[in-house]
């Protein structure tokens, strides 16, 4: 699989430029690099289309397209790349638990990475949206882990394990997996359902998120947010096309995919007044 990977073209679109390893600061690294360069962004199941997750259609859109995408594209393009370097990579799957109550019990619809190093696994994930950890975590349950932003722990949930992250006071769960490798076709039928089913919020809902150095910038539908590590959030309004077009490009990166199908997905966002 990573044999026509183009790891170079992956270092550069992450702005990374020195030296790689399969050891814990080469992991470090690239975690945190690609959730600051590549956005998290649904703009293909909100244009009505699915995601590709071939090797070659994840470079193709990712790395030389200037795009972001959602979780099984972003993991699986930081499996290749972590594959190319030498890392021992296992793929996973987990029940989302974020807003939902703790004993919720929803289908393995989210991708995460399992990375073993010699001193032990770690947890990689790039790509739960607005709440990405933006650094590998050991598989140590009950110990708070630092990132570059908020802290994280893992605590035991039956022959589970659940992912939280400190969000003010309160910790809140994110998602909860267990050991069972995936290969990467396991993805294709939750990938198809959630970018086709009417009812998925891919579909019928725009969500953009990127980090930067003590921020996270989220987009949901027409409100975007800025949280700060160390203080409030902003939160403000767009009110056209126009605008939304600007953000998603100067605020989260993204190569905007002009042309009628995206001014008709906006259209739903921004709907014409009625006339008086």
């Amino acid at each position: 699989m990573t044999d026509s990977f183009d790891l170079d073209a992956y270092l550069r679109r992450i702005g990374h430029d020195g030296p790689v390893a399969p050891d814990l600061a080469t992991l470090q690294t690239l975690v945190l690099r690609q959730a600051s360069a590549i956005a998290f962004e649904n703009l293909d199941p909100f244009l009505g289309r699915a995601p590709r997750l071939d090797p070659g259609s994840l470079q193709v859109k990712l790395v030389g397209g200037g795009r972001g995408g959602y979780c099984f594209e972003l993991n699986l393009l930081l499996r290749l790349a972590l594959r190319a370097i030498g890392f021992r990579v296992a793929c996973l799957g987990a029940r989302v638990l974020w807003g939902q109550p703790e004993d919720h019990m929803s289908p393995r619809s989210h991708m995460l990475l399992r990375v073993d190093l010699d001193d032990g696994p770690r947890l990689a994930d790039a790509g739960f949206g607005g709440q990405t950890p933006t650094a590998a975590l050991r598989l140590d349950p009950n110990l708070e882990q630092a990132t570059p932003h908020e802290p994280f722990r893992l605590v035991r949930a039956g022959g589970d394990l659940k992912l939280q992250a400190r969000i003010g006071d309160d910790w809140r769960s994110l998602y909860r997996f267990d050991q069972q490798e995936q290969l990467p076709v396991d993805y294709e039928a939750p990938n198809w359902y959630l970018a086709t089913h009417p009812d998925s919020h891919f579909v019928t809902g725009l969500s953009v998120a990127r980090v930067g150095p003590g921020r996270r910038h989220g987009l949901r539908d027409t409100e975007l947010a800025r949280h700060y590590t160390d203080g409030p959030t902003r939160r403000f309004t767009l009110k056209s096309g126009p605008e939304m077009k600007t953000v998603l490009s100067e605020i989260f990166g993204l190569a905007v995919p002009y042309g009628p199908d995206l001014d008709r997905a906006l259209a739903r966002l921004f709907p014409a007044p009625m006339p008086r």
